[in-house]
C-alpha cells in the first residue's frame, strides 16, 4: 500500500493500514475559529481523506490572536472558504464540502441524511447550536468529540478527554450539560476541556447576536491546544488506537 510522500512520517509512526483508514474517513468539523480551524488542519495533515467544513463567519480583526484564518490579509473572508484553500495546499486530492452557514435544527438532520460522516468534531461556541448538533449526533449514534470553553485560560496542561458528566470548573459545559438533560442526554458524548478555574476579570458581555451573549478573554495557544486535542481523539479513534 502505497501512500504520498509527504505522509511518510505519519505511515512511519501509525502504519500504512492505519493510514489508510484515515485516508478513507469523512470527518464533519463545526466552526472554523480558534478551536476548528486548527482541528481541522491536524486533521489534513495526518492524512483524513475527507472533511465537511461548517462556518458561517467571516474574519474579524479580533480573530488574529487565536484563529488560523485570520490574517489582515484575510479580514472580511469566510473563514470555511480560507481553510479549504489552505487544505487543498496541504493535500491536493482532500475531499472538501464546505458550508457556509450558521447551524440550525433543519439544516443539521439534513447534512445527516445528505451525507453522514464517519466522525463529528464539534467546536461550536455558542450554546444553542451546540446542543442541537449534539443531541441530533448523539440521537443518530455518529461517534462526536466536542470542545468545551477554550476562553478564559492560560495553561494548555490542564486539559482532558472525558465524557460530557465528567466535566468540571467549566461555564460553558456546566450550561452544555444542564442544556443536554433537559433533551434527556446525561452521558455519552466525549469532551474536551480545561479543569484550570476561568480568570472571571477576562469576562466581556456581547451585543447578544448569533446566540452568545458574553465570551472571555483568550490567549493565542489555547485554542489550538483545544484543537490539537480533539483532533487526536478523532484520529486515534478512527485508526482504533486507544491509549488509556
Amino acid at each position: 500500500m502505497t501512500h504520498p510522500k509527504w505522509l511518510s512520517r505519519t505511515d512511519l509512526l501509525i502504519g500504512s493500514v492505519r493510514l489508510e483508514k484515515l485516508r478513507k474517513a469523512h470527518v464533519m468539523v463545526v466552526g472554523m475559529g480558534g478551536v476548528g480551524s486548527f482541528a481541522a488542519e491536524f486533521l489534513v495533515r495526518a492524512g483524513v481523506g475527507k472533511l465537511t467544513l461548517i462556518d458561517g463567519d467571516i474574519v474579524e480583526a479580533s480573530n488574529r490572536n487565536r484563529q488560523l484564518p485570520a490574517l489582515i490579509s484575510t479580514e472580511n473572508q469566510a473563514k470555511s472558504e480560507i481553510m479549504g484553500k489552505r487544505f487543498k495546499d496541504i493535500n491536493e486530492e482532500v475531499k472538501l464540502k464546505i458550508i457556509k452557514e450558521f447551524i440550525n435544527p433543519e439544516m443539521v438532520d439534513h447534512l445527516f441524511e445528505e451525507d453522514r460522516p464517519d466522525y463529528i468534531l464539534d467546536a461550536i461556541d455558542t450554546i444553542t447550536p451546540k446542543i442541537t448538533f449534539l443531541k441530533a449526533a448523539f440521537d443518530q449514534k455518529i461517534p462526536i468529540v466536542s470542545s468545551m470553553g477554550a476562553g478564559g485560560r492560560l495553561d494548555p496542561t490542564k486539559l482532558s478527554v472525558v465524557d460530557i458528566s465528567k466535566t468540571y470548573n467549566c461555564p460553558f459545559a456546566f450550561q452544555i450539560r444542564k442544556r443536554l438533560r433537559k433533551v434527556g442526554i446525561k452521558k455519552g458524548i466525549k469532551a474536551v476541556f480545561s479543569s484550570e478555574l476561568v480568570i472571571e476579570d477576562s469576562l466581556m458581555m456581547t451585543d447578544g447576536s448569533s446566540y452568545k451573549k458574553s465570551a472571555y478573554g483568550t490567549i493565542s495557544y489555547l485554542p489550538a491546544t483545544f484543537g490539537a486535542v480533539t483532533a487526536s481523539v478523532v484520529v486515534r479513534d478512527i485508526i482504533e488506537l486507544r491509549q488509556r
